[in-house]
């Protein structure tokens, strides 16, 4: 046996043993018991030894968990997402990548089953989350330093707090921190779809914010155009409608926008920059298109406008881990008053994890899947 930890460090390493893996990749039942005790004990997690084809590298194994020393916490995983950061960590092509063989996963809920004898701010029967990306969140149970975890509220829903860490803590930021927006001005998106793009319509829609969302063309146009809209959106076109000059009159009814955020680049970005009003701001936080930005230089000189870029990760590397904490938190409120809902999310069972990530990697679709313990 050896021992498993993420390249990150200790802040956001699991600690666990490897126990002996079937030659035939089998696995076993998963534990039924989740002693106080903390003895060693059979887990199940989602690992991949290569990068590659999730779908082909990634196994169901079984592990050994390891015991709970002082400052650390026994967590028994509910719910993790499948993320397309998740995706791309598989693939080997992200920013941050974990030492092989690795857990997958950087998002979820857990429960607390026990802490060490120098935990202070959690207890067992607590809801928590990671606090940085990279722990391995596709599992049954795991230990983890108390320092890696963020405790949240256990009465907001399950899907919530599941998918809470990463989505819409990048929609709140963007929103906030590029331009100065007052209630009654617009925001311009495109992937109004995705999970970013839904958690900005509704914190829009609660912070007095209008929006304009840009979403593929698709056979399901109008059931989408109905969801979107249930959430708060307020024009919903398409990256065809986008490009042609009927866009304008639009703006007859709405405040031109000063903030544009791409989550797809290529044409899409470039037809987000021209809908900006002068001076505005387009803030890129994905690439879908796997296409670069590409900006008019009139646009740039003429209209002064401004191109940033936004990652989660390192937002949390220039701040505290109270002020992530307490943008959680401003987030549950939301949830509470009813005002932040999850995504559209299909749950599928962990051992069905194969399906899961085929569906996660399809074009055109709504719903993010949820992998339950």
């Amino acid at each position: 046996m050896w021992v498993f930890r993420s390249v990150l460090g200790a802040r956001t390493a699991a600690r666990l043993l490897w126990g002996v893996l079937s030659a035939s990749g089998r696995h076993g039942p998963a534990a039924s018991s989740y002693s106080a005790s903390a003895q060693p004990s059979r887990v199940r997690a989602l690992v991949y030894g290569h990068h590659g084809d999730p779908a082909k590298v990634v196994e169901l194994k079984n592990l050994e968990l390891a015991a709970v020393g002082g400052s650390d916490v026994h967590v028994k995983m509910l719910a993790a997402p499948i993320n397309p950061s998740d995706i791309n960590m598989i693939q080997g092509n992200y920013s941050l990548l974990p030492k092989l063989p690795a857990v997958g996963g950087n998002e979820g809920v857990g429960q607390v089953v026990a802490v060490g004898s120098n935990v202070t701010r959690l207890k067992p029967g607590d809801w928590v989350i990671p606090a940085n990306a990279g722990v391995g969140t596709w599992r049954t149970e795991a230990v983890f330093s108390e320092e890696a975890l963020i405790g949240v509220p256990s009465d907001i829903p399950l899907q919530s707090a599941a998918t809470l860490s990463v989505n819409p803590c990048t929609a709140y930021r963007m929103l906030v921190d590029f331009e100065q927006l007052q209630p009654g001005d617009s925001v311009i998106q495109n992937a109004s779809n995705s999970g970013v793009g839904q958690a900005v319509i509704q914190i829009a829609a609660a912070l007095g914010l209008r929006t304009i969302n840009v979403v593929r063309e698709r056979p399901d146009i109008q059931k989408l155009t109905d969801r979107l809209k249930s959430l708060g959106a307020e024009h919903i076109i398409t990256e065809e409608e986008l490009r042609r000059p009927e866009m304008k009159n639009i703006f007859k009814d709405v405040p031109q926008p000063r903030l544009a955020l791409n989550g797809v680049g290529g044409k899409s970005s470039t037809e987000l920059l021209r809908q900006l009003a002068p001076g505005g701001t387009m803030v890129t936080y994905g690439g879908m298109a796997k296409q670069p930005v590409i900006a008019s230089v009139s646009l740039l000189i003429f209209k002064d406008l401004k191109l940033r870029g936004f990652w989660l990760s390192q937002w949390k590397n220039n701040h505290s881990p109270d002020q992530f904490k307490a943008l959680i938190l401003t987030l549950c409120d939301l949830i509470r008053r009813g005002q932040l809902a999850a995504p559209t999310c299909t749950e599928v069972p962990l051992q069905d994890y194969q399906h899961a990530l085929e569906a996660s990697m399809k074009p055109f679709v709504s719903s993010k899947q949820i992998l339950t313990m």
